[in-house]
């Protein structure tokens, strides 16, 4: 179900319980307004909404269940890696841009790749070449994203990252340009706003690191994928995901702890390279 689907079903319940929209809204405790841009899928509802909603016109506990359900799964949307490849990777960097320019606070989670705000050119190069992108797209991607970069000297945007040991190891490109990249991670995680973090291998660790997310305040969450990127809104969902941030948060390394750890990874590739 879908959230025209799902606006169209609750305010046919409304209607067939009898009752006004506006004694529904008062109800379920919001504006009359925001019930009708539910009811007219101008706005997701969340699950919580949805169940307000419900309560207020007096519908049964089976029906609650069906639709809380269905609003969770409208607060899920998955868009496959081949249908913004037609559309065009480069665009995909400059809608991401835009949620940036919103946001106030960015927590990412990534145990596979260095996040995509601390790449440097040829790292960024090296990821995006197994998409089989033209000449031309893959130079526009590069662009966009060194320009979403722009975001990590603002001051006023609260920058958090989570990656894992092996990051720093995997050979994504050359040794001399893997110690460069990590040169850089070092340098912005001095900066005031960025807080950049290393789960390292040695401590025991309780929770699984299944796959990179990035949490945007509070408000959503995107999920990559091996075939899709996922967008997750409904608050119970994003609650998920903030607690395992939190959980990988408090037995990773920061400050000169994680610089130590990245500056002698970064060394012992700058010696690789010395011995070629």
């Amino acid at each position: 179900m879908n959230r025209a689907q799902l606006g169209a079903a609750l305010r046919a319940l409304r209607q067939a319980s009898g009752k006004e929209a506006k004694a529904v809204a008062r109800g379920a405790l919001m504006s009359p307004s925001k019930l009708s841009k539910i009811e007219n899928a101008k706005l997701a509802p969340s699950a919580a909404d949805v169940e307000r909603i419900l309560v207020s016109i007096g519908v049964s506990d089976e029906i609650k269940v069906e639709y809380t359900e269905a609003a969770r799964t409208a607060g899920t949307e998955t868009t496959e890696w081949r249908l913004l490849k037609r559309v065009g990777v480069h665009k995909g960097q400059q809608e991401v841009k835009a949620l940036e320019a919103q946001m106030s606070t960015l927590r990412m989670f990534q145990p596979a790749l260095v996040p995509g705000l601390l790449q440097i050119p040829e790292y960024i190069r090296a990821v995006l070449q197994r998409h089989d992108l033209s000449a031309e797209t893959l130079a526009r991607t590069i662009s966009g994203r060194l320009e979403r970069q722009a975001i990590v000297y603002d001051g006023s945007k609260s920058l958090r990252f989570i990656i894992t040991e092996p990051v720093l190891r995997w050979r994504i490109v050359p040794p001399p340009v893997m110690a460069a990249q990590l040169d850089r991670i070092a340098s912005i995680s001095r900066l005031a706003n960025v807080d950049i973090r290393v789960v390292p291998l040695n401590v025991r660790q309780h929770d699984m690191a299944n796959h990179s997310f990035a949490i945007r305040d509070n408000r959503m969450v995107t999920v990559e994928t091996v075939h899709a990127e996922v967008l997750v809104t409904d608050p119970r969902d994003v609650d998920v995901y903030v607690r395992k941030f939190n959980g990988f948060e408090r037995v990773a390394l920061v400050g000169d702890d994680m610089r130590s750890l990245v500056e002698g990874i970064r060394d012992d590739f700058l010696r690789e390279q010395e011995t070629d």
